[in-house]
């Protein structure tokens, strides 16, 4: 939100982790209030004035210009998300990010995006392995019925708690699935700090923020360190209450949408415990589109009886 300074909070995290012996300077020259460098010291290894520096650490950044984003994101030693970050920071995108809410059960979805579109829908459904639509804010949009086995019924929860983020650090039943319970913060805050820097004035992801803030603590304390970072693969492990103990892998590929959605779909090598396991769900997701209607038996109509 505006009144937040995100980029003087950034610059300033970035500033406190680089040792000052290991930019050239002495660490014992002069009484140092704060870890890392100085903002003169900064300033100094990025080639700009200190005033200058200072006035961007306030957020007074109209108008900075890509040489001195460059040179205050080499001096700082960014990776390449924290560098893209940086300038998404210092040139906030307009509007809020919003329209990004919600999601129909099964492979459903509404509203403006790629999850309103029958297309979209038949390739959630076409695809046997669990497969959803996930947005900025890490709210599922759109998902198909092996999604629904593996994490939950998506369809019975309200929409606000269709969030990856909600889901997996403030439910104690989904939470209790994952044993790597810091790398699934640390994914959380690097997904949502990229999406803070793209879209500054989204309240919702705001609010989000400030609720998983204040009810976890290992969320607050990745978030004031500004983590960011983005992962479009990688393995999870999760501990299914009937499937048994999985590492699976995960590919993610982004819609050309704003704001942004990534199709998520877990997959096992072949041959593998996992492999078979995802084959049960997908005979699972099977026998339920061809199951009864709600109605006749209490159970939830497949999507495509919607």
């Amino acid at each position: 939100m505006s009144e937040r300074n995100e980029l003087g909070a950034f610059l300033r995290s970035r500033r406190a982790r680089i040792r000052p012996e290991d930019a050239g300077f002495a660490s014992g020259a002069g009484r140092r209030r704060v870890p890392g460098l100085r903002r003169e010291e900064l300033a100094h290894l990025a080639g700009v004035s200190v005033d200058y520096y200072v006035r961007l650490e306030q957020g007074r950044n109209q108008g900075v210009s890509d040489a001195v984003l460059d040179a205050v994101a080499t001096a700082l030693r960014l990776d390449a998300t924290e560098r893209t970050h940086l300038y998404r920071l210092a040139r906030p995108a307009a509007g809020d990010g919003g329209g990004d809410r919600g999601g129909a059960g099964g492979a459903g979805g509404a509203g403006g995006g790629p999850e309103g579109r029958p297309g979209v829908r038949q390739l959630l459904d076409a695809i046997t392995a669990p497969a959803m639509l996930v947005g900025h804010r890490l709210d599922v949009l759109a998902w198909n019925r092996a999604a629904r086995g593996l994490i939950t019924d998506f369809e019975r929860l309200p929409a606000p708690a269709r969030n990856l983020a909600r889901l997996h650090l403030l439910d104690p039943d989904i939470a209790a699935r994952y044993p790597d319970r810091d790398a699934m913060v640390r994914y959380a805050v690097g997904q949502l700090r990229v999406a803070a820097g793209s879209f500054p004035e989204d309240t919702e992801l705001w609010r989000l923020v400030d609720e998983l803030s204040a009810a976890d603590a290992d969320f607050r304390r990745h978030w004031a360190e500004h983590t960011v970072h983005v992962k479009s693969h990688g393995t999870k492990r999760i501990n299914h209450p009937r499937l048994g103990a999985l590492t699976l892998s995960y590919e993610s590929t982004h819609f050309d949408a704003s704001p942004p959605r990534r199709l998520l779909v877990f997959t096992a090598a072949p041959g593998t415990p996992e492999a078979a396991a995802l084959r049960r769900l997908a005979d699972d997701a099977a026998d339920d589109a061809a199951g009864p209607v709600e109605g006749q038996d209490g159970l939830t109509p497949p999507s495509h009886a919607r």
